[in-house]
């Protein structure tokens, strides 16, 4: 590498710079709504994991939980936000940068 990158390493998403959040999140980018299940089996989290992942990413704003009873069965779905899937894009973009050593 030559010269002194500008890449600022600050400007990663620390919220999404976890592999399980960074994994929930991009399940949930190409989906409408996903419930509990199927996220934590895709994502391969334990339940408590899973839900403090899931806590700290609704608290960032990034998705959004949905809880309804089915069959008289409590289910919760999640949904990516506006935010979130913006907050995605950035995170994917910064790492492109890093990659390609802009650092843009």
């Amino acid at each position: 590498m030559s010269g002194k990158s500008r890449f600022d390493y600050h400007q990663i998403d620390k919220i999404l710079h976890s592999r399980i959040r960074l994994s929930i999140v991009s399940i949930l980018a190409g989906c409408d709504k996903a419930d509990f299940t199927s996220v934590r089996k895709a994502v391969g989290a334990t339940d408590g994991n899973m839900a403090s992942h899931c806590l700290k990413l609704e608290k960032a704003g990034y998705i959004s939980i949905t809880k309804k009873f089915i069959k008289r069965k409590p289910v919760t779905f999640y949904r990516i936000t506006e935010q979130g899937r913006n907050a995605l894009i950035n995170y994917a973009a910064k790492l492109a940068s890093l990659i390609e050593n802009k650092g843009d």
